[in-house]
Formats: C-alpha cells, sequence, structure tokens
C-alpha cells in the first residue's frame, strides 16, 4: 500500500510540473513494477501491456471519432450552430449567453474537445456577445462553461477511455449521458439568470436582428443532426457496434464536410494530419496509464482499502462522498484526462466490490472532471479563453464561472445520489446490461 501510494503521488507530481502524462505514468509503472519484481518480468510487462493496447478492438472508436469531430468542425459549424441558437433564444434577456452554452455544448458533443470547443466558438461569440453589450464576465463563462458538456454527451471521448479502461459497455455510457446532459444544459441556464439577477447590466435586452428565418437556420443544421442521430441510433438499435458506428460517422462526416465546399485538399490534409497526432497521443496516453495500471494492480491496494472501509464499518455512501471530494481537490490542479487515468487503477476495484453500478461511477466520474476544467486555479478552459480574448483579465473570467461552478456541484450531488438519472436510459436501450 505504501508503494501504491507513493506511486500515485509520485506520478502526480511529475504531471502537475508538465511531464507529458504518458511518460509520467508510463515511467512511474515502470521503476515500480521494476521494484516489486525485477528488469526482466517489467519489459515483460510493458510488451504485453503494449501488444494487449495497439491490437484492442474497442479503441478503434478513438481516431474515428475523433476524425468524425475534425471534419464536421471543420466545416465551420460552429458558426451555424450559433446563429441557429440565437435566433432561438435571443429575443429574451439572457438569450445570446444561453444560445452560446447550447453552441458550445453542441459542438463539443461533436468534436469531442472542450478545449477545442472552448478556442473555436469563443472566436465566434465572445466578439458578438460584447458588441451586443454582455459583460465580460459572462461572455466568457457562458463559453467556458457550456464547452466542458460535450465530455458527457456523446460521441464522448472520455467515456470511450473510461469505457476502454474498466470493460464497461460504451453504448451504455453513452446513453447514461444524456440526461445528465441535459440537467447541465439547464443548470447553466440558471446560471445565466442568476448572473443577470445580481447584476442586470451584465446582460442587456437584445431583440432578433438576424432577418433569416428561424426555420431555415435550424434546417441548415440538418446534416449535422443526421449524422449523430445516424451512428446513436445504429448503436441502440443494434444494427451495427460501436465500432462500426464510428466508421460509418467518419464517412458520413467527411461526405458532409466535402459537401459544404469548405474542406479541400490542403484543409483535409491538415485535418487528418490533425487526427493523426491528437490520436497517436491519446494511444501513448492509455498506454503509460496501462503500465502504471498493472503496478497498482500488483500492489493490491484496492483489497487493502477495501480492508480499511471493512474495518471501519465505513458506509459505501462516505467512501462515495470521499472519493467525490478527492476528485474534486484533484481537478483544481490537473485536466480531466489526467484525472482519470491517475485514479481508476484504484478507485473502480473498490467501486465494484462495493456494488456500485460501472456505468453510474462512470458518469458521476465525468461530470467531477467537468467542473474541473472551469475550476481555478488550473482550470484548463479558463486559460483558454484568456489566450483567445487576452484583454479580458482573469480575475473577471473567473468570477464570471462562479455561478456555473456551483450549479455544476448541484448537479453531481444530484447525480451520485439519485442513479436513475444515469442508469434509467441504458438500461432501457440494453436491458440485461448488453
Amino acid at each position: 500500500m505504501t508503494l501504491a501510494l507513493l506511486a500515485f503521488l509520485a506520478a502526480f507530481a511529475l504531471i502537475f510540473f508538465q511531464v507529458p502524462i504518458a511518460l509520467g505514468l508510463g515511467f512511474v509503472g515502470l521503476m515500480g513494477y521494476i521494484l516489486l519484481n525485477d528488469t526482466t518480468a517489467a519489459i515483460s510487462m510493458v510488451m504485453a501491456v503494449t501488444r494487449d493496447v495497439t491490437m484492442s478492438y474497442p479503441l478503434i472508436v478513438l481516431p474515428l471519432f475523433i476524425l468524425m469531430g475534425n471534419l464536421v468542425a471543420g466545416s465551420g459549424v460552429s458558426y451555424d450552430l450559433f446563429r441557429a441558437a440565437q435566433a432561438v433564444l435571443g429575443r429574451r434577456k439572457g438569450g445570446v449567453a444561453m444560445a452560446t452554452v447550447l453552441t458550445a455544448g453542441g459542438f463539443s458533443a461533436i468534436c469531442g474537445s472542450s478545449v477545442a470547443t472552448a478556442a473555436t466558438v469563443g472566436r465566434v461569440a465572445i466578439p458578438d456577445m460584447r458588441r451586443l453589450g454582455y459583460s465580460d464576465g459572462l461572455s466568457s463563462a457562458s463559453v467556458a462553461a457550456g464547452g466542458t458538456l460535450g465530455i458527457l454527451i456523446p460521441p464522448s471521448v472520455l467515456l470511450v477511455v473510461y469505457g476502454v479502461a474498466t470493460q464497461t459497455h460504451i453504448g451504455m455510457l453513452f446513453a447514461a449521458g444524456m440526461i445528465p446532459g441535459l440537467v447541465g444544459v439547464l443548470g447553466y441556464f440558471i446560471a445565466v439568470k442568476w448572473t443577470i439577477w445580481r447584476k442586470p447590466d451584465s446582460a442587456p435586452a437584445v431583440m432578433e436582428s438576424d432577418p433569416t428565418p428561424k426555420a431555415r437556420l435550424i434546417l441548415s443544421l440538418w446534416p449535422v443532426l443526421a449524422i449523430f442521430g445516424l451512428v446513436m441510433s445504429g448503436i441502440y438499435s443494434g444494427w451495427f457496434t460501436t465500432v462500426e458506428a464510428s466508421g460509418i460517422g467518419a464517412a458520413a462526416s467527411l461526405v458532409y464536410a466535402l459537401s459544404r465546399h469548405s474542406v479541400r485538399g490542403p484543409q483535409l490534409y491538415h485535418i487528418l494530419v490533425d487526427t493523426a497526432k491528437t490520436s497517436c497521443m491519446m494511444f501513448a496516453i492509455i498506454l503509460g496509464a496501462a503500465i502504471f495500471g498493472e503496478l497498482i494492480n500488483q500492489t493490491g491496494i484496492h483489497h487493502a482499502l477495501m480492508a480499511m472501509v471493512n474495518a471501519d464499518g465505513m458506509s459505501p455512501f462516505w467512501v462515495i462522498t470521499i472519493m467525490l471530494l478527492i476528485y474534486l481537490v484533484i481537478g483544481c490542479v490537473l485536466e480531466s484526462l489526467s484525472i482519470l487515468l491517475l485514479t481508476i487503477p484504484i478507485f473502480f476495484p473498490v467501486i465494484v466490490a462495493l456494488g456500485f453500478d460501472p456505468v453510474w461511477f462512470g458518469i458521476v466520474v465525468v461530470v467531477v472532471v467537468e467542473i474541473g476544467l472551469i475550476t481555478p486555479p488550473i482550470g484548463v478552459n479558463l486559460f483558454v479563453i484568456r489566450s483567445v480574448v487576452p484583454d479580458i483579465p482573469m480575475s473577471r473570467i473567473v468570477l464570471g464561472v462562479i455561478p456555473f461552478v456551483v450549479v455544476d456541484l448541484f448537479r453531481l450531488a444530484l447525480v451520485a445520489l439519485v442513479p436513475a438519472l444515469s442508469l434509467w436510459l441504458p438500461y432501457a436501450l440494453f436491458p440485461g446490461g448488453q
């Protein structure tokens, strides 16, 4: 147990000091394995893990979903999303901020990256909101918070990584994230209204100015909605597997991007190169995490933790509460993927032993790390917004995002205390958990 805790702290320190995640986790896992066994056994373990990760059939979904998101994002859909959402919500006070939340959430679900969403939607929405008279705090917070919704709304790359790491049904995870994702949208709307109620001058009374009919703006998004519907309905109807769905989604996205005439030879080349780079990075991280996980499993820390829980008579409720508090603290200093891969090898066996549903725990974990993306001092989305609009002080961005963080904490408590929010839909679509 001492070695496992030292390994966790060493990996945490390396990642905190910006050592690449894959290198930090892999190095600590390798050195710890050598200490427990010997160099020959450690090398054999690394070879076996590398074979398993690189030959893992479920991991095919990662590059294909990343490609799907990059193709749709490269077609310029962010501007269409913003115009359509603004047309629907723009007439009411604070409506453009709500439209920004919807745009960021929708774009994040498409591209699968909260950071990319904050950068892309920030360039589209923040200048327009400032021109209309919205405060800098509300403008930046709407983009930063809205971008986190894509981590939960399928197809979520983070849910794919969790599913592969824990051998949990990815289709069920996608379904489980839908209702909590919609609750998140509603919560962010409440945060916008709360901000305006506290500071009425943070949002003007905006009248719709776009002469284009609403129906035309909404119908312009039908290809994106059709791709999303094809992928999700195919998975849940049993027409094709999650891996096959990712391939079909990528192919449909390619057709859509080429039909928009906004993606040509050079742009397509850059999209493919960016997809390859991102995919290689993700596979390297998963490989490093798998090596780290082998060390954690051999230390048997989860058995020691279960013995402590049983000896102290601690209820499962308090175990989950302590885990969530740890996640919230770590989320203030690390980004989401690091948190997930660092903690899952330690916490997941305990969760299973206590009888909790792995699908429910996956959604709870994703909601927690989602909060970390907008929580100071290392909230990644906050720094992205700062880089996109450098004339907005960081203090103003942080103050603007506080109501959104508070709403997210309430959502976390709701999802944790009411498992049916996460589990009703997946078990309705996949009876028996298959």
